[in-house]
């Protein structure tokens, strides 16, 4: 466990996240003839955050303790 001077919050997460990643997704869901593929928004969404923890941009803490979105998970 590493001291952050500075993190990211879970809205600037999540802008980032509805910005860079989700079109991704959802050019895949198209594709696939799915209207919102769950499992793949929630592995992508854990996957995402666990990169932030890893690089330093959120602490132990957040990638713990944030739950996914809803409106992008479903949860």
């Amino acid at each position: 466990m590493q001291d952050l001077t500075q993190v990211m919050t879970r809205e600037q997460a999540i802008a980032q996240f509805e910005e860079a990643i989700l079109p991704g997704i959802q050019k895949i869901e198209q594709e696939q003839g799915f209207s919102r593929d769950l499992p793949r928004r929630r592995e992508t969404w854990n996957n995402y955050t666990d990169g932030l923890c890893k690089d330093g941009f959120i602490s132990d803490w957040q990638y713990a303790n944030w739950t996914q979105p809803a409106h992008i998970c479903g949860s």
